[in-house]
Order: structure tokens, then sequence, then C-alpha cells
């Protein structure tokens, strides 16, 4: 029980070193780790928004308008099965005032027949189209027939999956313009059923990152409409299907009508980046479209020489090229008067996609530098008054094992800073307190140890006996305290969000090196002095 093989010594020192060298780098700037070879580990924990400052934003994703733009489109369908369709042998459903209606309040689609006979046929056609697409098991519609009145009611499955998904996606899309690359270390979590929150260490300015989250990034290509006067469609007599956009100021300012489908949407667009205009400096935004982009693209310029072809993102035309030729290929440029950081601010929100939602921002806060300097501070001087505490009163209750148990207690602490270097973990305030906690806890199972040692041997067991004992019979007692309390810590770290997740992982890390070093180091140091001496008594 206390004798360890050669190897057994050999991988516990060996795994405390090794954690000691993934911990260096932390005391070393990223200048200095780059000069080092590249043997060297070169990951460090990464300060969390309390401790290096930061931006702090709570943004709140419209959901609701993205069930009404889905209850739109399905009704924009449902109009289209009520057609003639030759090819199936169906006949028109003759409708009372010729459209389908929708409620945006009661969120139902709804039209009547004229004719009753069409009614079950209507039916049909309406459930083919609103049954068959069903999500995740899902169902997403459902269709009744009273008299000669049809409606269409989302079911409360799907609303609650659109509206989830619609989060995702927003998340997913903040994620991509904030952190492009994947190598910053923001945290952008869900919170309650429609917001997210985003965290940015080291960025302490909050409104230019408001503006990069709040941007709906919703790029399109549209045909220009030479036939409408702009001066009518500037009154409001615009035709169906028309929209008018502003010029920008660089293209002479006005105004242009365009046809409201456009021919190409963002959705096409593979990849979209800043550079330097080559025709007359400046900058310009450079892209590369899918494949089905790129057909409508070159068929579109192909078919299209010398007309106005729109860029609009947002709702404002970026830029509105006279095309030259065909362009096949699938590449193009969009050129204006562009400064640097608003092309790569542009193709940064084309690259990552348009937000599936409108989105608010409710709350934003920046955290400075120096306040999280304080807390640096203030959470490093708990941690050291802690560990001074705690050392001293181990060799004052304990003796030599108290020297053991401080060794272990050294020993946990480069292991959880190793472990925490290695995964390249945030540390935040409250990860500061899960180590702070998991020493008192590291110190818990020895004291347990200790005690038990004790007893045994005031039962009259030799030193040898009385150790070996101590730590078997202790050993149940530590594994259950901290299991349990790593089991805590888990469920913690996946239900959590932010701080909350720091902490866990800093408890889980501590949990697991704290009963390695309290059972093996310490058992190890104490197991060999006394095979080594066998002293007739020990003073504990």
């Amino acid at each position: 029980m206390l004798q360890f093989s050669r190897w057994q010594t050999f991988s516990i020192f060996g795994l405390i070193a090794l954690a000691a060298l993934f911990a260096v780098p932390n005391f070393f700037s990223d200048e200095e780790l780059a000069a080092m070879p590249g043997i060297v580990p070169k990951s460090q924990i990464n300060l969390g928004l309390d401790l290096q400052g930061g931006s702090y934003l709570l943004a709140e994703v419209d959901t609701g308008k993205v069930l009404k733009d889905r209850l739109a489109a399905t009704r924009s369908e449902v109009q289209r099965v009520l057609r003639p369709d030759r090819n199936a042998g169906k006949e028109r459903v003759r409708v009372i005032g010729g459209r389908v209606a929708y409620n945006e309040e009661t969120g139902l689609i709804s039209f009547r027949l004229e004719d009753v006979a069409q009614g079950e046929d209507a039916l049909k056609r309406v459930r083919d189209l609103t049954q068959g697409n069903v999500l995740s098991g899902v169902r997403p519609y459902v269709a009744r027939l009273e008299e000669n009145r049809i409606t269409v009611e989302m079911t409360p499955e799907a609303r609650k999956k659109f509206a989830t998904d619609a989060v995702t996606a927003s998340l997913n899309v903040i994620r991509r313009r904030i952190d492009p690359a994947g190598n910053k270390e923001v945290s952008i979590q869900p919170q309650g059923e429609n917001r997210i929150v985003v965290q940015v260490p080291g960025d302490n300015d909050p409104e230019r990152l408001k503006e990069v989250i709040g941007e709906e990034g919703q790029l399109t290509f549209h045909r220009h409409d030479p036939t409408v006067n702009i001066q009518d469609a500037a009154a409001g007599a615009l035709p169906p299907r028309r929209i008018l956009r502003n010029l920008p100021q660089g293209e002479g300012g006005g105004g242009l009508v365009l046809h409201e489908d456009p021919i190409i949407t963002g959705d096409m667009v593979n990849e979209a980046s800043a550079g330097l205009n080559p025709d007359g400096g400046g900058f310009q935004i450079n892209f590369q479209f899918d494949n089905r982009g790129a057909k409508r693209f070159a068929r579109y310029t192909a078919e299209n020489i010398g007309q106005i072809f729109a860029i609009v993102l947002d709702g404002e035309i970026i830029s509105a090229p006279r095309i030259q030729g065909a362009i096949p290929g699938g590449s193009g440029r969009i050129t204006g008067d562009f400064s640097p950081e608003e092309a790569s601010r542009i193709a940064t929100l084309i690259q990552a996609g348009a937000l599936p939602a409108p989105i608010q921002i409710v709350e934003q806060r920046s955290v400075g530098p120096d306040l999280g300097a304080d807390s640096v501070r203030a959470g490093s001087l708990a941690l050291i008054i802690g560990f001074i505490a705690v050392v001293v009163y181990m060799i004052a209750s304990y003796g030599r094992f108290g020297i053991y148990a401080n060794v272990a207690l050294v020993a946990n602490v480069i292991l959880i800073a190793g472990a925490l270097s290695l995964f390249g973990s945030t540390l935040t305030l409250p990860g500061i307190a899960g180590i702070v906690l998991t020493i008192g806890m590291a110190v818990d199972a020895n004291v347990l140890i200790f005690e038990r040692i004790r007893e045994e041997l005031t039962a009259g067991k030799t030193p040898i006996n009385a150790i070996e004992q101590g730590f078997t019979r202790a050993r149940s007692a530590i594994l259950d305290a901290n299991v349990t309390t790593f089991a805590a810590a888990f469920i913690m770290f996946f239900l959590g969000a932010g701080p909350v997740r720091g902490f866990a992982i800093t408890l889980m890390i501590g949990v697991a090196t704290s009963v390695f070093t309290a059972y093996f180091l310490t058992r190890l140091l104490a197991g060999g002095w006394v095979l080594r001496k066998r002293p007739q008594s020990i003073l504990l």
C-alpha cells in the first residue's frame, strides 16, 4: 500500500513537472514566448472580461419577425398551390376576393372558397404543402376546413422551434462577425428564450461591437427598372413589386427604382474580403459566389450588358455598377468610396451572413482594464492569504505530515495552472474563487487521512500499519465527497454560461488534481519516509 515502484514514482513526479512546464508560459510576454524554441509550450491562461476588461452586450433576437416572415412565405406558397396545374390536371381553386389573407395579430392564414364543392380539394392541396415540411418530428402547420373557409395555423411546437433556430443562427452569425478566425477568447452564449450574451475580453469599445452585431447584413443584387420615372417614384407612385432605394453619395446621390425580387442573395456568396482597388486607388470588396450564384451571375451579366445592376446591403445601395460584359467564374467586386475600415466591415458582414432576425441591444457595459487589474490583485491577494493560512495551519496541526500536505498543495496549484494553460482556458474572478476553494478541498482530503491515522495510532497500531490503514479507510470518504462536488461542477458547466462555466471548469480540474495530490503524492512522501526511517512512534 505504501510502496511505489520506480515507474509509479517517476509518473507522479513527471506529471507534476509536465504541468509546471505548461504553466511556465504564463510568466512571459507574447514577444518573449515567440522568441523561445518551438518545443516550449506557448499556450497561456486567458483572462476573462472581469480580469482584463472588455465589452459586455446583452442582445435580444426579434423572434416574432421570424415567425411573421415564415407565415408570410407560407401564405405565398398557399396562394401558389391554389392556381391551376395543367401537368397535374388540377383546376384553379376559386377564392373569394381572389387572395389568401394573413392576419399578423392571430397568426392565421385564411381564405374563403367561392365553390364549397372545392373544399376537400383545396384542403388536400394546402395539407400536402404545409404537412410535407416536417422539422425533426415537429408538425409545422395545422389546416382546417369549416364550411367554405380554410385556415392554416402554425403549431406551438413549430413556433418554439423556429424561434430557437433563429436564436441559434443569430448566435453563429454573431460569432463569425466578431471572431471570424476563431482565435479570440470571446464568450457568446444564449440566455433565456431569445437573448444572447456577448462578452469580448480586451475590447473596450461596446459601441463598435454594437454596430457590428446589430447590422442585419442582408446582401441582395437587384435589376434596375429604367421605365419608372424617378420623380413619380419619390412621390409614391411605384408600380407593383418595385422599390425605391437611394444611391451612395459617391455615385451622384439620387435614387434608383429596382425590381423587388433579387436576382442573387447573400447566402450565395462563399467568400468576401476587402482589398485595394487597382483601378483608382481606395478600397473595394471582393467576393466569390457558390455554384448557384455563379451561374445566375454569369447568365444575368451576359443578358444585360449595358444595364445597371444594383448591390443592396440592408436596404441601402452600396454600389450600382453598369454591366460592361459577361462575368463568368463567379467572382466580382464592389467598388466605391470605401475607407479601409468600412471595406473590412462590409466584407465581414457579407462573409458572416445575414442575421435571420433583427437584433436589439438591451444592455451594454464596458469593463475598464484598471477595474480588471483591481480584480486580479484582489483575487491574487485572497489566493495568497488563503494559501499561507492553510500552510501554517497544516504545519501547526500535523508537523512533518503537514509539510508533506503542503508540498502536495503546491503540486496541486501547479497541476491546476498547467491544465488551464494546456486547454487555453479563460480565467475569471469566479475561476479564481474556484481555485481557492480547491485549495481548501485538497487540505480537507489530507485532514481526513491524518485524522484517520491518529485514530489508528490511538488504537495501538504501529506507525506503518496506522498510515496504511489511514489512507485505505479514508479513501471512500474522499472519493464520495469529491465525486459529488465534481458532479455539481459538471452540471454547472453545461447549464451555466460565462463566469459560471469558468468557475465550474476550475472546480472540476481542482477536484481531480486535489484527489491525485492528496491520495498519491502525500502517500508517496509519507509512506517513503516511514518505510525508510521505520520509527517506533510518530507525533501526529
